[in-house]
């Protein structure tokens, strides 16, 4: 009886001192995110973080909305910055990780030719990001205007809102899609294998998409959101990070 009693008491303690943030994260780093919390909760068992997913644009409309975010994990540093500049962010813009760009098919291609084979007959429809809410929708337009294959093969675009719904278009609605390199790690994926179904993009024909993190105003003088920001810069996270198709820091 006395074990059940303690056993009460530990868990009615534990609901009493758990405390909550709330983390808007940029698509790309979902298929990281689920790891990185459970890697966090190892540490920090009593500090639940809450996920909100979405496109670095949208999620920082929200938040200039006031939406009740802790911490913005952004896919670019642009985002970040004009938070910090509207007094919205209390910590300076500070780079966590850097994402790719690869070319993936759900079926077998002939990637000989590099990035030239969105030239191909076969290829007529081909998912991009949209640049206008989405950072590697950028950097994709950036590498095919270097690649002198933009003006040639834009007519072929379908556009995703955010990286993960380009994704989706590309497994679903397109010959090809640009999509962050990192979606190529998720357990979904791991059947579509590089040289057959994807390759990376030639990281010289785009700048590095150096994604940012701050600690948002609401957050202010909150010890539990300062953990998970310096655990997300630390050496385990940036270790899962690079699992899943990020280049370390």
């Amino acid at each position: 009886m006395l074990k059940k009693y303690l056993l009460i008491f530990s868990l009615f303690t534990s609901m009493m001192f758990a405390s909550n943030i709330t983390v808007a994260v940029a698509a790309n780093v979902s298929y990281a995110i689920n790891d990185l919390v459970k890697q966090f909760n190892i540490s920090n068992p009593n500090i639940k973080v809450k996920v909100t997913l979405g496109s670095s644009g949208k999620l920082t409309a929200q938040i200039n909305h006031g939406a009740p975010y802790d911490i913005f994990m952004s896919a670019n540093m642009k985002y970040p910055q004009f938070l910090y500049k509207n007094n919205l962010a209390i910590t300076k813009p500070i780079i966590y990780t850097k994402g790719s760009l690869a070319i993936l098919s759900s079926k077998k291609q002939d990637f000989s030719n590099g990035i030239n084979i969105i030239e191909s007959k076969n290829i007529t429809v081909i998912a991009v990001a949209n640049p206008k809410t989405a950072p590697y929708g950028i950097a994709t337009a950036q590498a095919l205007k270097n690649a002198k294959l933009y003006n040639k093969i834009k007519p072929k675009f379908i556009y995703g809102e955010s990286i993960a719904q380009t994704v989706s278009y590309t497994m679903t609605a397109s010959d090809i899609g640009f999509v962050a390199k990192s979606a190529l790690f998720s357990p979904f994926m791991t059947k579509y294998k590089k040289y057959i179904n994807w390759i990376d993009v030639d990281s010289s024909l785009y700048t590095p998409i150096n994604q940012g993190i701050v600690i948002l105003k609401r957050a202010k003088n909150n010890s539990d959101a300062q953990k998970f920001y310096d655990f997300i810069l630390s050496p385990k996270a940036q270790n899962i990070l690079e699992q899943y198709g990020y280049q370390k820091l």
